[in-house]
């Protein structure tokens, strides 16, 4: 049974459980999602079902895309993710997958992507300590000692640096799913997850549970 779906980001509220504690919870808007490919053990070597999500307009897909989503008789979507499954003949193109999938779990992973932070200096970056505060020093945020002199005379592999900050894929791992609401489509899940509003989101059922 599949136990995962595609969502998007809604933003943080906060509710009672059922000891009357304030439970900080990130809402997310999982599904409608539609079932666009399927794949067999038999013809592909596993079996999956290929997932859209978020629908667009035809002009925003290319021809080779849009020629697949015609071809199975449905629209276009913006997202497309694969999800395994035991026996994908189960599942039938067009099946629409709503947030019911999750109503069963307890603990899930939220897979997304991190806010971008831009170009960051190491302090910000690799939380480096800096240098001294006063004036004169001539050193307060600057990446400091890279190594040795004449012996490799060059910076070694895998130093930390300034450059690109965040816009990354993230797991968050173990959250705990509050409730789902399968009318409408709303999932409140404990704590933050990655990525700002209106951010996609993959929810699965969780491997460490």
């Amino acid at each position: 049974m599949l136990q995962g779906i595609i969502g998007k980001k809604i933003g943080m509220t906060q509710v009672f459980n059922e000891d009357g504690r304030l439970v900080p919870v990130t809402v997310i808007l999982a599904g409608p999602c539609q079932v666009v490919r399927t794949k067999t053990k038999d013809k592909d070597g596993y079996d999956a079902i290929q997932v859209g999500y978020d629908e667009i307009k035809p002009k925003l897909v290319n021809k080779p895309d849009l020629g697949q989503f015609t071809k199975r008789g449905l629209k276009p979507y913006r997202i497309l993710r694969e999800f395994h499954v035991s026996d994908a003949t189960q599942y039938q193109v067009g099946q629409e997958i709503k947030s019911e999938v999750l109503k069963d779990l307890v603990w899930v992973d939220v897979i997304g992507t991190s806010k971008g932070k831009g170009f960051q200096g190491v302090m910000k970056r690799h939380h480096s300590k800096g240098g001294p505060g006063g004036h004169g020093s001539m050193f307060h945020r600057a990446p400091g000692s890279m190594g040795a002199s004449s012996q490799p005379s060059r910076t070694l592999k895998n130093r930390v640096l300034p450059g690109h900050m965040g816009d990354v894929r993230v797991t968050a791992q173990k959250l705990k799913l509050v409730s789902v609401d399968t009318e409408n489509n709303l999932v409140l899940i404990r704590g933050a997850v990655p990525g700002g509003k209106r951010g996609v989101v993959i929810i699965l059922k969780s491997k460490k549970a």
